[in-house]
């Protein structure tokens, strides 16, 4: 009986967990091998897609200079857009945090609202304000900052902001959900020792939210990395980056396969960073907390 029993209590979490593991194997697990499996598929001009299978895919874009370009161009702005969202995300989160209701809901609504909108909304939002005739411009020459128009639509500067806008909420929901568990009593035994609030922070309250920031700069770099539609409308068809080039792959020259092979790349680019940053993190956690 008794080995029955224990045999029914491993069996039950598999059952349980059975839904949800095959709606993610249906519509996550398949469409990637799909990929994966065309991504090795010969294309000609002439004929399309061929059964054959091949690594000139894979190579032709470890190889050209091309597509090096543009794989460094998506990492520069993925970085830049989290070192960004850290450093607006996390202030803006510890002063959430000590603000009184009703005020911090609404501003926590505020922060939050821009995940209630469509990215292309936004985007075209971004957009409207970044050119030529835009609000920013337009202010800047009423200050007499500047005497003529900053061109910030096409451009990386222009990609990076509108991107740090889509992308801070998301830091902020990691740093608040780490701020949620950290006691107030601990960082007032600090300040009743005699420690600055700059030393309490540094060395109380950092040390503690510092797995949300990491979760949220991992969010924010995945995002950033393969985010299409904010650089395909800020930034043109000039400055491309990886997901616009796979795009333009696809739908452009309909070569499938090579978008296929530029996409599965970008995925592999993109766990290879985050596991790696992980792994650091979580060695250097160990070392802070012992």
């Amino acid at each position: 009986m008794a080995t029955l029993e224990n045999d029914r209590a491993g069996v039950a979490p598999w059952l349980l967990s059975s839904p949800a593991l095959l709606l993610f194997v249906v519509l996550l697990f398949v469409p990637l091998l799909l990929t994966l499996m065309l991504s090795f598929k010969v294309f000609s001009d002439v004929n399309g897609i061929q059964t054959t299978y091949t690594l000139a895919n894979y190579v032709a874009v470890v190889t050209d200079p091309y597509y090096g370009a543009i794989f460094l161009r998506t990492a520069g702005l993925a970085i830049a857009v989290t070192l960004l969202s850290a450093l607006l995300g996390v202030p803006e989160t510890i002063v959430l945090a000590r603000m009184r209701k009703p005020w911090q809901s609404w501003c926590l609504l505020v922060v939050l609202g821009p995940l209630l909108i469509s990215v292309v909304v936004r985007t075209l939002g971004w957009q409207i304000l970044l050119g030529n005739n835009g609000l920013l411009n337009n202010a800047l020459q009423a200050l007499g900052i500047t005497s003529e128009p900053i061109r910030l639509v096409f451009t990386m500067t222009g990609v990076i902001i509108a991107l740090t806008h889509v992308l801070v909420p998301f830091m902020v929901m990691s740093v608040w959900a780490t701020l949620q568990k950290l006691d107030p009593q601990v960082e007032w035994a600090g300040l009743s020792l005699g420690a600055s609030p700059f030393h309490v922070f540094r060395r109380v309250v950092l040390p503690q939210i510092l797995p949300g920031v990491l979760s949220g700069s991992i969010i924010v770099f995945a995002l950033s990395a393969s985010a299409f539609a904010t650089p395909a409308l800020i930034g043109g068809r000039r400055l491309k980056t990886v997901a616009t080039a796979a795009y333009d792959e696809f739908l452009g020259s309909l070569n499938w396969p090579l978008g296929a092979s530029i996409a599965i790349l970008l995925l592999i680019a993109n766990v290879a960073i985050v596991m790696g940053c992980s792994r650091l993190a979580e060695q250097r956690f160990k070392h802070i907390f012992e």
